[in-house]
């Protein structure tokens, strides 16, 4: 039986997940030719080639692809079972990581929801900018902001998400807005993280060439997000994230149901074998089951409208 060495396993994990050995070196505390060392010896046990070279760095080979699957599971499986191993009582721990404004502005407010229906679960939530790795079985779900494009993981996509220009009621009792020509003469909000950027947004509703000085900038969605609750503007923002806000009266979207553009923002993605843990099978059905509350009605019209 051919055991590779346990880093030099999770050096070519690091490699694949960040495309670059130099930034594995930097994760992993090591220097740039330990990490290639480590991934030479590794291929030479498998011997075949588990990356090769491109114009874009380091693209995984067919061998690589199917070995990244087979080891980030077994990886996951060993953290898992020294958590187990180690624990002194049992505790059904859900570690959930989430990008910022959904963990914040979506997730945090529900939390008390699912305490309630799920009490034999410690929920632990962790929000940053950066994809997680899965490789050490410290995470059980990721909720990813982007276009999904994840390979060897599963990614469940949140449905029926809209973005709309959303504004507080006390700014537009004093700056009403009829039209999507209208808000060119309006203080207009732009956050960098949506799909849908104002500049498409009005072309999509026939303001075509419309340039626009934006009074605030922000590089997050809950930070434009509260500014417009603040009643200093109007966002270009998910109706999704920004529910709890809208369910509370502090925000509305400015032309109710029309003016929306459906996205596929946000994603549950998760390695294929975490759906076997009732904790993660019990979480996901409790998401879809609160997301389910904000989808369209049989109308069509998005949530909040």
């Amino acid at each position: 039986m051919r055991i590779p060495p346990l880093k030099a396993i999770i050096a070519f994990e690091c490699i694949a997940r960040t495309k670059s050995v130099n930034r594995a070196a930097d994760e992993l505390d090591l220097t740039a030719s330990a990490v290639s060392h480590q991934l030479s010896n590794l291929e030479s046990m498998i011997g075949q080639p588990l990356f090769q070279r491109t114009g874009r760095g380091l693209v995984l080979t067919p061998t690589g692809e199917r070995y990244l699957t087979d080891v980030t599971g077994s990886l996951a499986d060993l953290s898992r079972a020294t958590e187990r191993a180690s624990s002194r009582k049992e505790v059904d721990i859900l570690r959930v990581h989430s990008s910022p404004s959904f963990g914040l502005m979506w997730l945090l407010p529900r939390l008390p929801a699912f305490q309630e229906a799920n009490g034999d679960i410690q929920l632990n939530l962790a929000c940053s900018y950066e994809n997680v790795s899965f490789s050490n079985g410290y995470y059980d779900v990721d909720i990813r902001h982007g276009y999904g494009e994840w390979t060897n993981l599963e990614v469940k996509t949140v449905r029926g998400e809209y973005i709309a220009p959303l504004a507080s009621p006390k700014y537009l009792e004093s700056h009403p807005v009829k039209t999507p020509e209208d808000l060119l003469a309006h203080r207009l909000i732009y956050s960098e993280t949506p799909l849908v950027q104002w500049r498409q947004w009005f072309g999509r509703f026939g303001v075509a060439g419309a340039q626009k000085t934006f009074d605030f900038s922000f590089d997050r969605s809950y930070m434009s997000i509260e500014t417009a609750a603040m009643g200093l503007g109007i966002a270009l923002e998910s109706l999704t994230v920004a529910s709890t806000k809208i369910s509370e009266g502090l925000l509305v979207p400015v032309f109710g149901s029309s003016q929306a553009v459906e996205v596929g923002a946000h994603h549950l993605v998760y390695p294929s074998q975490n759906i076997e843990l009732p904790r993660v099978s019990r979480f996901l059905a409790w998401i879809e089951q609160e997301i389910e509350r904000g989808r369209p009605d049989s109308s069509g019209k998005p949530p909040g409208t």
